[in-house]
């Protein structure tokens, strides 16, 4: 009986994770299937330029994993029964139920709505391919000085809002955050963002928190009314709640609680990577939602579950944070650096150079999650004997 891990979720960690394991795993022992939502990779560093208008380059899931005997099963995950190891998905066709031995849980991130009420009715979101195609669409309706309101002061949030009015410069960009505007970064990076808002002429209100949104614009919490003819609501992300319900240990916001080496402090079969996971870094901070992070867990998970599995010694991998890396539209940008303890450093990299950073990051981390092999040697681990055993016996227990 072959040894079974489904990986849920297909993005920067799942892809990634997904695609090593297949290449390394030995096929007589191991039985590897992928669930996605989208039948392709989704740039999610990219969402913000497909909402104005801009069309990416499509890696196909089926391509990515092609020369391997991984399962792609293109899917919704809408249940996880850790008692049981069984993963219920859904699509057109129906429901079906996958059993485990091992499962990677990579399921991302979506849309924080913070109880605002009125923000799934009214608003439009770029954390998830779909809702951003709806946006792209909208967007192209709206007429000269149409009214856009970007809510929200984070990265996504700036980035969006310069890259739509850069691709729409007949439209009217607002942006409203219920602080200051980059607060975080150097003074340096902060008054070439404010520059840049200038030269775009997007108008900021600071300190301005939304209490709820309507459908022809946004109420703020003192009754200012911001008029929109589309609200993009960029006010930062939250987990799926299928960990939470599923009886895994998690953390306060619904992210799973997980040992140095990724796994599930509750259910150590079960290990996560990405925005799902709750990783503390090696400042002894937990790392931020971010591309970054998914890379460094995704690669520490995976090293857990090979070894794990076969054997191996398992590597730590170093959890850091290096710093913010934010485009204002396509040829601006800025990357800030920070310490060990997450602060913003003095020193920023700013303008063109900053922009062709990011492009070449954006290009890198596809090209890695696509290649998630490449320079290492092409082994075959096989399951050691201990594991053939307890593969059986869960298989028999289920039945």
């Amino acid at each position: 009986m072959r040894h079974r891990i489904v990986v849920l979720g297909a993005g920067y960690a799942g892809a990634f994770a997904a695609g090593y394991l297949a290449r390394h795993l030995h096929p007589d022992d191991f039985d590897i299937t992928a669930v996605n939502a989208e039948s392709h990779f989704v740039e999610r560093m990219r969402l913000h330029q497909l909402a104005a208008g801009q069309d990416a380059p499509r890696h196909e899931l089926a391509k990515v994993f092609a020369g391997t005997s991984l399962r792609l099963r293109v899917a919704r995950v809408t249940a996880v029964d850790v008692e049981h190891r069984i993963v219920t998905v859904e699509d057109r066709a129906g429901t079906e139920r996958l059993e485990y031995d091992t499962l990677l849980y990579s399921l991302g991130s979506t849309t924080a709505d913070h109880g605002v009420p009125g923000v799934a009715e009214h608003a439009f979101h770029i954390a998830e391919r779909q809702p951003t195609l709806r946006l792209r669409r909208r967007l192209g309706e709206l007429a000269e000085n149409g009214r856009v309101l970007v809510v929200g002061g984070n990265l996504t949030a700036i980035e969006a809002a310069t890259e739509i009015v850069e691709a729409h410069p007949e439209l009217q960009v607002t942006l409203a955050t219920s602080g200051e505007l980059g607060g975080w970064l150097s003074p340096k990076a902060r008054r070439h963002l404010f520059r840049a808002f200038d030269r775009f002429g997007i108008t900021v209100h600071e300190h301005t928190t939304i209490g709820r949104v309507e459908a022809t614009g946004a109420v703020a919490s003192d009754g200012t009314t911001l008029a929109s003819d589309a609200t993009v609501w960029a006010a930062g992300f939250s987990v799926h709640p299928i960990a939470a319900a599923s009886g895994l240990d998690v953390e306060h916001d619904g992210r799973i609680t997980v040992d140095r080496l990724m796994r599930s402090v509750s259910h150590p079969e079960v290990y996560a990577a990405g925005d799902s996971v709750h990783a503390v870094g090696d400042n002894g901070s937990p790392l931020p939602m971010s591309c970054a992070s998914a890379g460094f867990t995704a690669r520490q998970a995976t090293a857990a579950i090979v070894g794990d599995l076969t054997g191996r010694k398992i590597s730590k991998i170093p959890m850091a944070y290096l710093g913010n890396c934010l485009s204002l539209g396509q040829r601006d940008a800025i990357f800030q650096a920070v310490d060990g303890e997450a602060h913003s450093r003095s020193w920023s990299l700013r303008g063109r150079p900053a922009a062709r950073l990011k492009a070449g990051v954006l290009k890198n981390v596809v090209w890695s999650t696509c290649h998630p092999t490449y320079g290492l040697p092409s082994r075959k681990l096989r399951l050691t004997t201990a594991d053939r055993s307890v593969g059986r016996d869960r298989h028999a227990e289920s039945l």
